[in-house]
């Protein structure tokens, strides 16, 4: 995996608890950061996903009652028999 370098300015008082956050963690300031990014990446694209997946099977924005058996979820059976 390549890598490159992003520089950053940030005012003191940010750095301070961005340290004080990594500290806690046993990380470097860079790796906490970087970290912090993966995640929130992988949440924006896990969303996505949820979103498609929505979409392709026709998921209801009207809130289901899951005690009533004709309104509970339907899953997927992926064609499992």
């Amino acid at each position: 995996m390549d890598s490159t370098v992003l520089s950053l300015r940030i005012d003191g008082e940010l750095l301070e608890r961005l340290r004080g956050h990594a500290a806690r963690r046993g990380m470097s300031v860079q790796d906490y950061v970087a970290r912090t990014l993966i995640r929130e990446d992988f949440d924006e694209r896990f969303k996505t996903a949820v979103e498609e997946t929505e979409k392709f099977y026709g998921a209801s924005d009207a809130p289901r009652d899951r005690t009533d058996p004709d309104l509970a979820q339907v899953r997927p059976s992926a064609g499992i028999a």
